[in-house]
């Protein structure tokens, strides 16, 4: 008798939970929270920023070229190379320059000749005046005689005065001469690093309509970043305000740095006539960018000239402030206070919240939440943490 009692036991007891299991379901009430995913209030830093992408250059970078004409004999540097100011980078042929100074050089020695012999004429002159001058006194000699000697007198210190001239112009060429001797020597301008080889020796260079490029250097310990800012963003723009940088090779590691200025007007007008026309800032269908500078140290060398900088220009921040996921916040009211929904003991209720920063993830609350409430994101079961929001004001309210 006990073994044939125990499938009716069985199946009691299994009866017993498919009634307990529908008492839940169809007769208690749901509890509201479950299945909800919800975000705390708790501190967090957020900034608004304007993303440009920018362009690495040397703070400072010099072509080097040649202001004579010639053959390129010898060249002292390579690709690489670091130099100072002073430095000797090639050599040109010299022996038309120096030539040319040699010729300049006879030139100023006979007009010395010349006028050295004037000045002994000048002494004869004198004397064949004082003379006729002493003479006249005495009625010894005629007047067109003392005016003959005067004459002379003048002629000769005229011709002295204009030899002098003769000398000056004489010793501005032997100058010019030597200066152009002087150019077939080319030096570093600048302390810097040859970033640039143009030419090679044996190469013959003409400086006749412009100055050929040798070399060029650069200042590496410093870097320029140019970075194109939108015509939709550059307002909000500003010289003085914080920046920070990425590179490509390094997307970990953030350079910083202040902004320098903000071009008034984009790189197209360097190219164009016309002023502020459309024509001159590329056409009315194409995008307008304004350069946005700033430079930053460059110790160890790692940044490098045309890399690409991930450029974000700070236009306002604020740290450790209460925060909820803007994936929170519903609808803007026309005062600017957002709808939210908090679970509270058990229980989802309407806020009214203001909000101050926002960037995409995370926006500050100002006023109607505190840290540790639970905000709603949505249900689980929908399959998405995020809500769709309609806004009507703008997404930053200081």
């Amino acid at each position: 008798m006990p073994r044939l009692r125990t499938p009716h036991i069985v199946i009691a007891v299994a009866v017993l939970l498919g009634a307990a299991v529908l008492f839940k379901d169809h007769l208690l009430p749901a509890d509201p929270a479950a299945g909800l995913l919800t975000a705390e209030v708790r501190p967090a830093s957020i900034e608004q920023t304007v993303i440009a992408t920018g362009t690495l250059e040397a703070y400072r970078q010099v072509s080097v070229g040649a202001q004579v004409s010639g053959q390129v004999t010898r060249l002292y540097v390579n690709f690489g190379d670091e130099v100072k100011q002073g430095d000797l980078i090639a050599e040109i042929d010299s022996l038309p320059q120096q030539k040319a100074l040699a010729v300049a050089k006879a030139q100023l020695a006979s007009v010395k000749a010349q006028r050295a012999a004037q000045v002994a004429a000048l002494k004869r002159s004198e004397l064949a005046f004082t003379r006729q001058k002493n003479l006249l006194a005495e009625n010894a000699t005629s007047r067109e005689a003392y005016e003959s000697a005067e004459a002379e007198l003048a002629s000769v210190r005229a011709q002295i005065d204009a030899l002098d001239a003769q000398i000056e112009q004489s010793q501005i060429q032997v100058s010019t001469a030597e200066l152009n001797l002087g150019y077939t020597r080319i030096t570093a301008p600048i302390d810097g690093t040859v970033v640039g080889v143009v030419v090679r020796e044996g190469q013959t260079v003409n400086s006749a309509q412009s100055a050929p490029t040798i070399v060029k250097l650069a200042q590496l310990d410093r870097m320029t970043v140019r970075a194109e800012i939108s015509e939709a963003d550059v307002i909000k723009v500003q010289k003085g305000q914080p920046v920070y940088f990425s590179i490509l090779g390094e997307p970990g590691k953030r350079y910083e740095a202040s902004l320098r200025m903000v071009e008034p007007a984009p790189n197209s007008i360097n190219t164009n006539d016309g002023g502020s026309s459309a024509a001159a800032t590329g056409g009315t269908d194409s995008a307008i960018y304004y350069m946005g500078v700033f430079d930053v140290p460059n110790p160890d060398g790692r940044l490098r000239i045309a890399m690409t900088a991930q450029v974000s220009i700070v236009l306002a921040s604020a740290r450790d402030v209460p925060s909820v996921p803007v994936s929170a916040l519903g609808r803007a009211g026309r005062d600017g206070f957002y709808m939210v929904q908090v679970l509270k003991d058990g229980k989802v209720e309407q806020r009214r919240v203001r909000i101050g920063l926002e960037d995409s993830i995370n926006a500050q609350v100002l006023e109607g939440l505190e840290p540790g409430d639970q905000v709603v994101l949505g249900d689980a079961a929908a399959g998405s943490t995020t809500t769709m929001r309609m806004r009507s004001g703008p997404s930053m309210r200081l």
